[in-house]
């Protein structure tokens, strides 16, 4: 009994004294945000078509779609251009502030509002990974996902150091963020822009009232108490979002394993072979020739993909088997991108993927970065802090309104 009261108590303990995969919660901001940033840069000139006033999917037909399901998107507040240009502009910008991590927690939201706001327009111009980025812009709301390789991270370690020295430490940017969004959200709430499906505006309402709450606790409490416990709050939230991911990503797997089985051409060994010969699907028709020339290739790719899928949320309980078949669908979507040209989905699912790497990998890959960076020539830059790594927080928690 004593024995399972302290491994009770211990989990207990993990789950709530810190922010649990620090890196990995990390590569999985920067995966879904470079993706998204690097698709909003590539339809730049065809904006206007994907998601705009100029596109097949009309304002009309978006306006019936979205008031029949109820989905969030502020582009149904307006037909017209300039604020279409002003939505998507604002996507672009919180993809790659969130890429950066700076002021991650409002930049998250902003992030979820631009890829909710752009595909619930219209709903027809994914590829599959327009689904998964769809889900994980929210996840990304509830995590702690900028305590290591973030500007904020960089922040958090000068202002310790600040606060070492017997200074105090002024936050302005974080205030004034925090007063023009709620005015924004006081504006369009009145106006009755926040209809349709309650959850979209609650979570917008929720995260905005917490950061004031957890400003207050940090600037103007008495004690310690009351960031403690806020602490604790977020520290259960973040892992709980975490493992939610983590169970998406296998669900996903499992899933698209399973309905492979049941195809009549996974079970023959051919399933392969027809996307590799379709027209939309062959960006390189002599590498996709090479790649079907053999019917034993064909066959095994076939097999070994349905095989991989349906084992992968199993292999989780085995380290090391389940880092050799992470790194096989990892490949497997690289191979994706440049073959079958579904850059954007591949890029999406390796993001999802990564929230699996192991620590010890991501800090390898960290601290190989972070030197390569001091190598570069500096102009005024400033010097890491003794002692610290380059890319890491000195503390697991959030500072200001960018937590």
């Amino acid at each position: 009994m004593n024995r399972l009261s302290l491994a009770v108590s211990g989990a207990i303990a993990r789950v709530t004294e810190a922010a649990l995969g620090p890196y990995q919660t990390a590569v999985v901001r920067i995966g879904f945000s470079a993706t998204w940033l690097l698709f909003l840069l590539r339809e730049l000139p065809h904006r206007h078509e994907l998601y705009g006033p100029d596109g097949p999917w009309s304002f009309d037909l978006a306006q019936q779609l979205v008031g029949s399901n109820g989905s969030f998107t502020v582009l149904m507040w307006s037909d017209g251009r300039v604020w279409f240009e002003i939505v998507y502009a604002l996507a672009v910008l919180s993809s790659a502030l969130l890429m950066l991590g700076w002021r991650t927690r409002t930049m998250s939201v902003l992030f979820m509002v631009g890829v909710l706001s752009l595909q619930n327009r219209s709903v027809f111009m994914g590829d599959g990974g327009d689904n998964v980025l769809h889900l994980m812009s929210i996840y990304l709301v509830f995590t702690r996902c900028a305590q290591v390789w973030s500007l904020d991270a960089g922040r958090a370690a000068r202002e310790r150091a600040v606060r070492a020295r017997g200074e105090r430490v002024t936050d302005r940017t974080g205030p004034v963020l925090w007063g023009v969004l709620g005015l924004v959200l006081v504006a369009v709430t009145l106006a009755g822009r926040m209809q349709g499906d309650g959850l979209i505006p609650a979570l917008l309402w929720t995260v905005w009232v917490v950061q004031g709450v957890w400003w207050l606790a940090g600037r103007r409490a008495r004690t310690g108490e009351p960031r403690i416990m806020l602490d604790v709050v977020a520290n259960i939230v973040h892992n709980g979002a975490l493992l939610v991911i983590m169970a998406e990503a296998c669900l996903i797997y499992a899933t698209a394993g399973w309905y492979k089985i049941q195809g009549s051409r996974w079970q023959d060994g051919t399933a392969v072979y027809y996307p590799l010969h379709l027209e939309y699907f062959s960006p390189w028709p002599g590498l996709a020739d090479l790649l079907s020339a053999s019917g034993t290739m064909v066959m095994l790719v076939t097999y070994g993909t349905v095989l991989v899928q349906v084992a992968f949320p199993f292999t989780l309980f085995n380290r090391r088997v389940k880092n050799v078949l992470l790194a096989v669908m990892m490949t497997e979507h690289a191979v994706i991108a440049v073959v079958l040209g579904l850059p954007f989905f591949s890029l999406a699912m390796i993001a999802a993927d990564a929230v699996f790497l192991p620590t010890g990998f991501l800090r390898r890959l960290g601290d190989r970065a972070a030197r390569a960076r001091d190598r570069l020539p500096r102009r005024g830059g400033r010097a890491p802090v003794p002692g610290q790594r380059a890319h890491e927080s000195p503390e697991t928690t959030h500072v200001g309104f960018g937590a």
